[in-house]
């Protein structure tokens, strides 16, 4: 089974926050930097006040899988932080799936979108 390719050191999340780009929009916050490989690598960041441990977990799960099948509609060689907001909470897969895909877009990483 492969590894997901996931951001999960502190210092990988400061160095995009500072050097990467940000858009957002009602539910989702999305950093993106480019890393030079031939891959995309994404960090899910969703804080406690979001809700509990359940709540944070899901959200993340979403995301995550939001990402893998989109895979293929984004530009590679990019490091991604989506950070989720309050209202992430009582959104569905379709409108977190639709939040991520206009991110995507403002950032100018959608293939064909240049």
């Amino acid at each position: 089974m492969k590894r997901f390719p996931s951001i999960k050191k502190n210092s990988e999340f400061q160095h995009i926050y500072r050097n990467g780009t940000s858009y957002a929009n009602r539910l989702l916050v999305m950093y993106v930097e480019k890393n030079g490989q031939e891959k995309n690598s994404i960090g899910i960041s969703v804080s406690k006040k979001v809700g509990n441990s359940v709540v944070r977990h899901h959200i993340t799960r979403l995301l995550r899988e939001i990402f893998r099948l989109n895979g293929a509609r984004i530009e590679t060689g990019l490091n991604i932080i989506v950070v989720a907001r309050g209202a992430a909470k009582q959104s569905d897969y379709k409108h977190l799936e639709s939040a991520y895909l206009h991110l995507c877009g403002l950032h100018h990483i959608l293939k064909g979108s240049k």
